[in-house]
This record gives C-alpha cells, sequence and structure tokens, in this order.
C-alpha cells in the first residue's frame, strides 16, 4: 500500500468516526436519562424555550447516528465492510444527521417565536 492523499483522507474519515459516534451518543443518554434538554434543536447555541418538546426527535437522532457509526467502526475493524460500503455508510449518516439536527433547531425556533407573538 502506498501512503498518499486518499490513504491520509480514508484514515481521517475513520478516526473521525470514534469521536462523532462518542458525542452523539452521550447526547443521546443526556436527553434520555439525564433528561438534560441544553443541546436540544440548537440554533445560535441556544436551545429553544420550549427544548423538551423536541428531544425525543433529537434523541431518536443522535442515537441512530451513534448506533449505525459504533456499526460501522465495528463492520471495518472486523473486515466484514468493504471500503466503498463503510465510506458510504458513514458520510451519508454523518450528512444526514447533521441536516436532521439543523432542521429540527429551525423549525423549533421557527414556532417558538411564531408562539411568543
Amino acid at each position: 500500500m502506498v501512503f498518499d492523499i486518499s490513504v491520509a483522507i480514508t484514515w481521517i474519515l475513520f478516526l473521525a468516526l470514534f469521536p462523532l459516534a462518542f458525542f452523539w451518543l452521550r447526547r443521546a443518554y443526556r436527553i434520555l436519562f439525564k433528561r438534560d434538554f441544553s443541546e436540544v434543536a440548537l440554533k445560535g447555541g441556544e436551545p429553544p424555550p420550549n427544548a423538551e418538546k423536541w428531544a425525543s426527535w433529537e434523541l431518536v437522532i443522535n442515537a441512530l447516528a451513534g448506533i449505525v457509526i459504533v456499526f460501522v467502526i465495528f463492520g471495518v475493524v472486523l473486515g466484514v465492510l468493504e471500503y466503498d460500503r463503510w465510506t458510504a455508510i458513514a458520510g451519508t449518516t454523518i450528512w444526514s444527521k447533521f441536516f436532521a439536527s439543523f432542521a429540527i433547531g429551525r423549525h423549533a425556533h421557527t414556532l417558538a417565536a411564531r408562539d411568543s407573538k
């Protein structure tokens, strides 16, 4: 194997999966067990006034994304997933989680602003 830019980017992607899975599963744990809604539906770093209303959605998104990433990590380590498959699953999961959390944050803050009028 020749070390080139594609190998470096692959390793960066694989190593980035570990903290992503940790933070997403930790966020799901905090929402579910500690009832901490400080990171729910964020917009500009601030949760909406009714963050508990959106906690279940954020819990599902974070837990699902974290679990998928953990399975990808195990699949790569055990050699079950080939390169094209694990990079596609990981990339799709990362972007889907970001878009879904972004959409929930915007939707929650828009409805909160509308309800306060």
